[in-house]
């Protein structure tokens, strides 16, 4: 890994919503902890932080962590998210510019941009805004490229427009803007023209020590609970509709099927693991979904948590031993890094398409492992697959066509698949490691805040925003 540059010292402060399990709070994690490790100092404020539900680095002091709980609800009655997501940033605003509040050189926000103008208006502090993905089409579920039909009808057009214009105005408000791949930096740009630039695109990165640290046999309790030496197949992602886990579930089966004269690999299972909320009715739902559908193929399950987590596993578990279909909630670090790195485990299903990034490629990648993703988003970026050059399989999202390819996957020769984990371990490091995140995050923050000290500004948006700010501060911060 290169050598940090000599740059000058930041006080940086991240803003990020809450504080989870998720690819987006990975990197946020990730770029903190990249941005300590080259000297800066850094404070991460949100809006929710569950200690029963985060990373680790979050919780055991590794990071400094500020949550400003809010009374604002995430809903009403499982609607109104965004409405509401933006009153808590808001909340979170009456924080962060209250009198004697601690000043920074420069803000790093991601996933929500309505704070971005209050920060540089009224904090007189420069931003950047790192894009995931425009809210906007998140809203309307499964993204596809080049379709622009909004679905929900003319109340949902109606609800959305002021909400979407404001997510524009805001980020365009931002003095530099990242994106997590050319994919996103390409939908940015098409939806999103009154900004008139295309963002720089900083790939999230992964912290190669925390894959280094755990042994796939390690003692640990929460490692041997999801130790097994029957070949694994292994999904990582959270337990939301969107990213579509179900194809791994029938893909396994339909594989299964083609394995029945294969006595050792006949004996395969599937982990499905993730980040799970217990408060969000999509994650609930896509779990009770996943085991109808582990039920409709005939397959054995069991859903469980960390032993050394507190969070209640949800009623419908059985008590299956070993079953062929494992449902793990909330993984720790070091069952992550087991999993990818168990010599049991052969291949990474990856299963969201038109997916903004994708960490799980570059994790799996970095591990030596095999990983088969959908052929359209971040991962086109992250994965080769090209004949001599492969470090994974781009599939149509086809449980048939994902069990064909599975098993050439499975069934590759030891020599094949040794040569490929070589190949996609080297391109892990050079073009996805944290401290290439880092390095790319750190020249954007130098760069906005090399600029100065903003200076004051009368727009008419400027005061509509010190205004819906008032009125949040003097709403709430009494209660």
């Amino acid at each position: 890994m290169s050598t940090p540059r000599p740059n000058k010292r930041l006080n940086i402060a991240f803003v990020h919503p809450d504080l989870g399990i998720g690819g987006a709070e990975r990197l946020v994690v990730d770029a903190a902890l990249g941005l300590q490790k080259r000297g800066h100092k850094v404070d991460i404020y949100t809006s929710h932080h569950d200690p029963k539900h985060c990373f680790e680095e979050t919780r055991d002091g590794t990071l400094s962590v500020h949550a400003i709980t809010s009374p604002i609800p995430r809903s009403y009655k499982g609607k109104l998210h965004i409405l509401f997501a933006n009153a808590r940033q808001m909340h979170l605003m009456t924080y962060l510019l209250r009198p004697g509040a601690p000043k920074y050189d420069v803000y790093f926000v991601d996933q929500l941009s309505t704070c971005v103008p209050l920060l540089r208006a009224l904090g007189r502090t420069r931003v950047v805004f790192y894009c995931h993905f425009p809210d906007k089409l998140l809203a309307d579920g499964a993204y596809v490229e080049g379709q622009t039909q909004r679905r929900g009808g003319l109340i949902k057009t109606i609800y959305r427009f002021p909400v979407d214009k404001l997510e524009e105005v805001t980020t365009r408000n931002a003095d530099v803007i990242l994106a997590n791949s050319k994919f996103t930096a390409r939908v940015f740009e098409t939806h999103f023209p009154t900004i008139g630039s295309t963002p720089t695109v900083v790939y999230p990165g992964i912290n190669l020590d925390a894959y280094d640290s755990v042994s796939a046999e390690g003692s640990d309790d929460d490692v041997a609970q999801v130790h097994s030496n029957r070949p694994t197949l292994l999904s990582l992602n959270r337990f939301e509709a969107k990213k579509n886990a179900a194809l791994a579930i029938d893909s396994f089966a339909a594989l299964l099927k083609k394995l029945d004269t294969n006595a050792e690999l006949s004996n395969m299972r599937l982990v499905v693991a993730g980040g799970y909320d217990p408060r969000l009715e999509d994650n609930m739902m896509t779990l009770v979904k996943l085991i109808d559908r582990a039920k409709a193929n005939s397959l054995t399950y069991n859903v469980i948590t960390p032993k050394s987590s507190s969070t209640n596993v949800p009623p419908f578990n059985t008590t299956e031993v070993d079953p062929s279909v494992l449902f793990l909630l909330n993984f720790t670090t070091a069952q992550r890094s087991a999993l990818l790195r168990s010599s049991s485990t052969l291949a990474l299903l990856y299963t969201p398409a038109n997916e903004h990034f994708g960490i799980g490629p570059v994790e799996a990648m970095y591990c030596g492992l095999p990983v088969l993703a959908c052929n359209s988003g971040g991962p086109t970026e992250s994965i080769l697959d090209k004949d001599g050059e492969r470090t994974g399989w781009l599939r149509e999202p086809d449980a048939e066509i994902w069990a064909n390819t599975l098993l050439e996957i499975v069934t590759l020769p030891t020599d094949e698949r040794l040569a490929l984990a070589e190949r996609a371990k080297r391109r892990a490091i050079e073009n996805f490691s944290m401290d290439a995140m880092a390095s790319g995050i750190e020249d954007a923050l130098q760069q906005a805040a090399a600029l100065g000290v903003v200076k004051r500004s009368g727009a008419i948006w400027t005061l509509f925003f010190a205004l819906l700010w008032a009125w949040v501060a003097l709403a709430f911060m009494r209660r």
